[in-house]
């Protein structure tokens, strides 16, 4: 009797645990771009929505914040040293924790964002180290080195990928011959697999994860491939080619219904590939070489993408299954574009934001503001969080209340 009593309060005790120890992921909690909330402004004043406030005593650095427990965690460099910043929801400092030497070379600064799961907080260093921090006090749980640990390779502009957790894994993509893209154990590091890939080094992708009905795919860009991996051991299940001028490949690919969507810059452009029903095999769709956006990455609604080009830094929407080009605007310089409540957020990387109509017969933009807080490049990606748009540049982070009256 007692044993039929306690199981399921077992099994309810494990699941609330496991719901609260949801991993925070790039771009939103599908990873694509699109952040929850409704009620939102649909019109900003004529200087912008207004600013709540302006933390500027970051350092060097070019990461998104992520929210976790009702607090602000954002990377940041001081001196060539990476700190973890702990704010309050009002911009107020509760703790930095050094977490290693930082990127110090090529755009010297962070890259990588935070991933938090329930006390635990994973970060990696654009020189390669892999750290596990609390985030009650920013004490260092357990650490790695891609390089010296993984024999991983690091790339010109180092390491770029956050962490992607689920479950009790974290995977992570040293680059390389032999462990190429890993599993580790998110408590303890300890080796869970290893994939050899292509034996190419890290293009600053942070993967995607796709779950089937009979398997779930880690997908993520290396330098010259797009590879499908089996999370279960590590399998490499499929590589498409994929090589761009520069190597590099930033944007995490998106997955819809069986389509695979992937896009790179520096002369490469967009692919839509089709995976077959089980994952172990893709064949091409649709290719748009017009559609190459570097780093600003693209969101999916009702069918259509929308994002901006390189070689042509125009804002661009294409037919999600067809590749047809529904437009292509100058309006607005190249950038980063989120979206929320229905409606796009376009970054561009000379610092103006816009609110855009999601609509595939033009780029109708609704309101424009431009940032001034901060200093430095315009490429860290905005995140929104419960009616605020928060907006990373250089040693400033932004709060604008973008909440609906």
């Amino acid at each position: 009797m007692r044993k039929t009593v306690l199981t399921p309060l077992l099994f309810l005790a494990a699941t609330a645990l496991l719901l609260s120890q949801q991993a925070t992921r790039w771009r939103g909690p599908n990873a694509e771009g699109i952040y929850p909330g409704s009620g939102l402004l649909k019109v900003w004043p004529e200087n912008g929505p207004e600013m709540l406030w302006s933390f500027e005593q970051l350092g060097e650095g070019y990461a998104s914040p992520s929210f976790y427990g009702g607090h602000i965690y954002i990377p940041t460099m001081i001196k060539g040293e990476g700190y973890m910043f702990k704010l309050s929801m009002s911009g107020k400092e509760i703790w930095r924790a050094k977490y290693g030497s930082e990127f110090t070379r090529q755009y010297q600064g962070t890259r990588s964002s935070a991933t938090i799961a329930g006390d635990l907080l994973y970060m990696l260093s654009g020189n390669g180290k892999l750290v596990c921090m609390n985030t009650g006090d920013g004490s260092v749980r357990w650490s790695k080195e891609l390089t010296g640990d993984f024999d991983g390779v690091i790339n010109r502009y180092g390491y770029n990928e956050t962490i992607l957790v689920d479950g009790d894994r974290l995977y992570t993509t040293p680059g390389g011959r032999k462990n190429n893209v890993s599993a580790l154990n998110r408590f303890t590091g300890d080796l869970v697999w290893t994939c050899p890939g292509m034996g190419e080094k890290a293009a600053y992708c942070t993967p995607a994860m796709i779950k089937l009905p009979s398997r779930t795919l880690l997908v993520t860009h290396t330098e010259s491939h797009i590879l499908g991996i089996d999370i279960r051991n590590g399998n490499l299940l499929w590589s498409y080619p994929w090589a761009n001028q520069r190597l590099e490949h930033q944007n995490t690919p998106l997955y819809r219904d069986g389509l695979l969507f992937c896009l790179s810059g520096y002369g490469m452009g967009a692919v839509m590939l089709r995976l077959n029903p089980d994952g172990s095999s893709v064949s091409r769709v649709w290719f748009s070489q017009s559609f190459d956006c570097r780093m600003g990455a693209a969101v999916l609604i009702n069918g259509y993408l929308y994002g901006s080009g390189h070689n042509d830094p125009s804002w661009q929407c294409y037919n999600w299954t067809t590749g047809k080009k529904m437009y292509s605007s100058r309006s607005l310089f190249m950038g980063a574009v989120i979206s929320a409540d229905g409606l796009l957020y376009c970054c561009s990387e000379k610092g103006e934001i816009a609110l855009v109509k999601p609509d595939p017969s033009g780029f109708n933009i609704i309101s424009k503001m431009t940032v001034r807080r901060g200093s430095g490049p315009h490429w860290a990606h905005p995140v929104i969080h419960e009616g605020v748009l928060y907006v990373p540049r250089g040693k400033a982070l932004i709060a604008y209340n973008i909440r609906g009256k």
